[in-house]
């Protein structure tokens, strides 16, 4: 498979490992602070000088002799070649059938979900719900977003086929519009201010505890609203295609609750319906503004190189096998790996981690690494901060 090198505030958290101590002078915007906990995130970044580079291939436990520090444009290209090794040698199971065998375990239970459902008990009934909410969130996020990246097959005919059945028809979303705001804009501009750095995810009219813990029941509602708008900017082919998926998507599903689960009313099953689809809403909202909204914000016209607009905008959430099962690797305890090689499916972000993690250490580059309870915690105490107010620019010195 071929790696994306190019491919589409402040920091604090409980852990942010691996962050540069640097030479100089100066704030440069970033303070530093103190995490919830006691731990603390030091960023600065006049004066930051790269580590030595590896010797090729040697990115593995234990160590090795390391060369003379080489230019910080050939990291990404000495990063990539190592990913491209183990990519090449892994199996295609490897590289997408563990990923294709979760989408498939997700719609062998959705039978046992909806047949759950026509139970009068509760502990069958919630067990249903659970379930499809699960199922759900599989096929919508995890689905959805290796899609988006033709990440579930090396063929662009098929990455087509199921970028559309996953993205339009399972998320009630256009594929055009979701490629280009996610692929393009987000991964080829990762906290850059104005382009990829979040802010469509920011709603400052709610205060923060509406927004962490309220307002993501809405998300069911308005995804396809959302949606709807931005046909405008779409040919009309694609429109009336994306029209046409999203009805179907409802429809199935609103007619599985009623002829299959046993629904005797319209609006009982419009209820569950979105009951399932908001099962999983709170932490798809909550990873959204983790991962980015709170680290080091840039100007696009002094944005840093790649590989160091990754290691210092990305965080990394430990690993959870609810949200690994429905989101993915890649949205979880890899997403720096993910905004490095997004080309990759979220087992082979995974299989890459102590790779990427390892390199960025030695390099003496940042590897941001926090809990989400840390997170939470973060956000509500300076939600104003981080979600209201525009953030601020970080200045990188030496390192252009």
């Amino acid at each position: 498979m071929p790696l994306e090198d190019g491919d589409p505030v402040w920091p604090r958290g409980r852990q942010v490992s691996g962050l540069p101590r640097l030479r100089g002078m100066g704030d440069l915007s970033l303070r530093d602070t103190t995490a919830p906990g006691g731990s603390r995130t030091d960023m600065m970044v006049e004066g930051w000088e790269p580590g030595p580079a590896l010797i090729d291939g040697d990115v593995t436990p234990g160590g090795a002799p390391q060369q003379a520090r080489q230019p910080e444009e050939a990291l990404m290209t000495e990063l990539s070649e190592v990913v491209q090794k183990v990519v090449k040698s892994s199996s295609w199971w490897e590289r997408h059938g563990v990923d294709i065998s979760i989408l498939v375990c997700s719609f062998l239970l959705l039978p046992a979900g909806f047949l759950c459902l026509r139970s009068a008990q509760a502990i069958p009934f919630l067990a249903g719900v659970f379930t499809l909410g699960v199922v759900h969130h599989t096929l919508t996020v995890k689905g959805s977003h290796l899609a988006s990246h033709n990440a579930l097959t090396e063929s662009k005919s098929w990455g087509k086929v199921w970028a559309v059945f996953f993205i339009e028809l399972c998320s009630a979303f256009t594929v055009e519009q979701a490629t280009y705001n996610h692929v393009k804009i987000h991964h080829g501009y990762t906290n850059i201010i104005g382009l990829g750095d979040s802010s469509t995810w920011k709603l400052p009219f709610l205060n923060r505890y509406v927004y962490l813990f309220i307002a993501p029941l809405a998300v069911p509602i308005l995804t396809p609203l959302v949606a709807l708008g931005l046909l405008r900017h779409v040919e009309w082919k694609a429109a009336l295609r994306t029209l046409c998926c999203m009805f179907l998507g409802f429809y199935c599903h609103y007619w599985l609750l009623r002829h299959v689960s046993g629904f005797q009313s319209p609006w009982s099953a419009l209820l569950c319906m979105l009951l399932i689809r908001s099962l999983l809403a709170h932490p798809y909202i909550h990873v959204n503004i983790f991962q980015h909204i709170g680290l080091p914000m840039f100007a696009a016209t002094r944005k840093p190189k790649r590989i160091h607009l990754m290691s210092l905008g990305v965080l990394n959430l430990p690993r959870n096998a609810l949200l690994d099962w429905s989101f993915g690797h890649s949205l979880i305890s890899c997403h720096v790996e993910h905004h490095l090689f997004p080309s990759l499916s979220d087992n082979m972000c995974l299989k890459i981690k102590p790779i990427i993690s390892q390199y960025l250490k030695q390099k003496k580059l940042p590897y941001n690494e926090d809990t989400y309870s840390s997170r939470l915690w973060l956000f509500l105490q300076r939600y104003e901060e981080l979600m209201v107010h525009a953030p601020p620019i970080t200045e990188l010195v030496g390192i252009q």
